[in-house]
């Protein structure tokens, strides 16, 4: 009887030796003016990035911008109207990183009092906006490059009056999925918060949002709500590593479980 040996190689071609650095990296962080955006600019700042925070509010923005090194930029822009967006990045030059977490103050209501009309425009910016920035930036994107986008929780266990918000990451989740495969070899995958301490909820009356966060600190594993700045190490993961697309991260602290 015959046995054949197959000779493994002694070295694999083209496997990363270390973590993707993001020193000298230009990342673009449409949203970032304050909340997760903002925190995913300081985080990748601290990583060696040369970051460029874009956002509507100007005042905001300057206050952001003083957080941030020396050198960082920002720029006003509108991201609700589509060629605002294409204006921006035909002006930008070419970068490495683009992560969208742009979006208003959350709604939250039944459908049976959802005016359709205000829903179409809830999804404007969240959404459609982010198409936009995806259609006018990923040609600018160098090799290596990523794009990181936003979802939710409320996809995969929404609450009552969470329709209009569940749609919408359900539908940015899919939008995640088929841009990976379309614009490979792009890395596309979004970031998929739960309940986030931050300006998003300050629609809501305070006694209202703070027994919110106290019963998800008492209801979820990790016994406390996120800080936007968990979400901003999720973005920065996603930027470094450089085999995974088409995902969606969860940062949840275990709100799909319970």
């Amino acid at each position: 009887m015959s046995i054949s040996t197959t000779t493994l190689p002694t070295s694999t071609p083209h496997l990363p030796t270390s973590t993707p650095s993001l020193r000298n990296k230009k990342v673009i962080l449409l949203g970032a003016s304050s909340g997760i955006g903002l925190a995913t600019a300081k985080a990748a700042a601290a990583q060696g990035a040369n970051v460029i925070i874009v956002s509507g509010n100007q005042n905001r923005l300057d206050n952001a911008l003083s957080q941030l090194p020396t050198g960082s930029e920002a720029y006003s822009v509108d991201l609700s109207q589509e060629e605002n967006i294409s204006r921006f990045f035909a002006g930008i030059g070419r970068f490495d990183h683009l992560i969208y977490t742009a979006g208003e103050n959350l709604n939250l209501q039944s459908l049976s009092t959802t005016v359709i009309d205000d829903a179409r425009n809830f999804f404007n910016l969240r959404f459609w906006s982010a198409v936009a920035c995806v259609k006018y930036g990923a040609p600018l994107l160098n090799p290596g490059g990523s794009i990181g986008l936003t979802s939710g929780t409320a996809a995969l266990r929404p609450g009552k009056g969470w329709s209009m918000a569940s749609a919408i990451c359900g539908a940015m989740e899919g939008f995640v999925r088929a841009m990976a495969v379309e614009l490979a070899p792009i890395r596309v995958n979004c970031v998929v918060p739960g309940v986030i301490r931050t300006g998003l909820w300050a629609g809501m009356p305070e006694a209202s949002r703070e027994d919110l966060f106290t019963g998800m600190a008492n209801t979820l594993p990790v016994q406390r709500v996120g800080e936007a700045e968990d979400v901003a190490l999720a973005f920065v993961y996603l930027m470094q590593q450089s085999f995974g697309t088409g995902q969606c991260l969860l940062v949840d602290g275990g709100t799909v479980l319970v």
